[in-house]
């Protein structure tokens, strides 16, 4: 029962999937012009979040491996020192045999000694012989034990060093990427300045992003599809249970920094108005999700760069744009407070850091009215 319910929720989630990536390539063969000048950084900035990811993925079980492997260490130095104070132990009780002439019982009988000195020495031997056996079946388990913690050990530092050069690797292929990034973005810096102040292509982006969470909305809401998110039972978070509508006046921001506009104000030299709040923060600073919520969207969208979409249920997703990496994928659970993305100015941004809305059945929401009062 619990196997076709696990299998259902991942036929469920492959569906999920698919379906994203399907409407992705939608937007991108709709698109109304190929020749935005910020669609030159698409790959760049999704091969660098990409290779964050990965990297984020690999550090994880580096340190994993890491503290096994010295959890391994700590126990194959208490395994020795068990294992020299067991054979010194037993040394001690065979030296005693020895001293004491290693007689016989029968021979102790027909000795003519003392009745109750002969149950004596009877017992002391006895006593000696139990625990020669204990000690001789410690000392095998203790062997046993301790060639399994060394053929572990092996093991670990075998795996160690392989995620050490992958995560080199990975980290050289990062690099690189950033490097070509910041070639494109510099020869197209001064053309990038001026569309920014576009008015058609603001409007353009913001279509965009409305139509995608408009889909979205109507994609999660199907009928006779299950539900794709229950808001219970979720760990560590201090509003687990609660509905989304519920949480205003209570949530505070993704990311630390200087909330650099209004909501519907217009944006500068520009007649459209803001739909969200833009959060100046420094490139790698952790963007959390504001509450739980399942991953929806998680990829690049012209205007927004790395944007990743969460859905909170009843309708209600939250926003997160311009990010320089994406730590999660469509399908992710997530619990409120957990980091889902780092800072960044992807998707030609001037300034670094975090474009975020929220949403009410596609519609944009006030972020200020949701956040809670100092």
């Amino acid at each position: 029962m619990l196997g076709n319910a696990y299998a259902d929720k991942q036929q469920e989630l492959e569906n999920l999937r698919s379906r994203i990536v399907t409407l992705q390539k939608e937007i991108e063969k709709t698109r109304e012009s190929r020749e935005e000048i910020a669609d030159s950084l698409r790959e760049s900035e999704r091969a660098i979040s990409d290779s964050s990811r990965a990297l984020g993925h690999l550090e994880s079980q580096r340190r994993e491996a890491d503290q096994r492997l010295s959890h391994l260490r700590q126990q194959q130095t208490k395994l020795s020192s068990s294992q020299e104070q067991q054979q010194l132990m037993l040394g001690k009780l065979l030296y005693q045999q020895y001293l004491a002439g290693g007689q016989q019982h029968l021979q102790l009988l027909l000795s003519g000694r003392d009745p109750g000195q002969i149950a004596r020495d009877l017992n002391y031997y006895e006593y000696i012989a139990r625990e020669r056996a204990a000690l001789l079946s410690n000392l095998r388990t203790t062997l046993v034990e301790l060639r399994s913690v060394d053929t572990e050990t092996r093991e670990k530092r075998t795996q160690l060093a392989q995620l050490q050069k992958e995560y080199a690797q990975h980290k050289a292929a990062l690099e690189k990427e950033q490097r070509t990034r910041q070639q494109v973005l510099q020869s197209i810096s001064q053309k990038l300045k001026q569309q920014r102040k576009e008015v058609t292509r603001l409007q353009r982006d913001e279509n965009r992003l409305t139509q995608l969470v408009e889909k979205i909305g109507k994609m999660l809401a199907k009928p006779k599809s299950k539900s794709l998110f229950r808001n219970d039972n979720l760990p560590d978070n201090r509003y687990a249970g609660q509905p989304f509508e519920q949480l205003r006046g209570k949530l505070t921001l993704p990311v630390r920094g200087e909330v650099a506009n209004r909501f519907g104000a217009p944006r500068e030299e520009s007649t459209v108005s803001w739909k969200g709040l833009f959060v100046r923060s420094p490139s790698g600073q952790p963007v959390k999700s504001i509450a739980a919520g399942r991953v929806v969207f998680a990829d690049w969208l012209r205007g927004f760069g790395n944007l990743l979409i969460v859905d909170h249920g009843s309708g209600y997703m939250s926003l997160y744009g311009n990010n320089e990496a994406l730590h999660k994928q469509v399908g992710d659970e997530l619990r409120g407070g957990e980091t889902v993305a780092s800072v960044g100015n992807s998707g030609g941004n001037e300034d670094s850091g975090l474009y975020f809305e929220l949403r009410h059945e596609s519609k944009p929401l006030d972020p200020a009215k949701w956040l809670a009062t100092k």
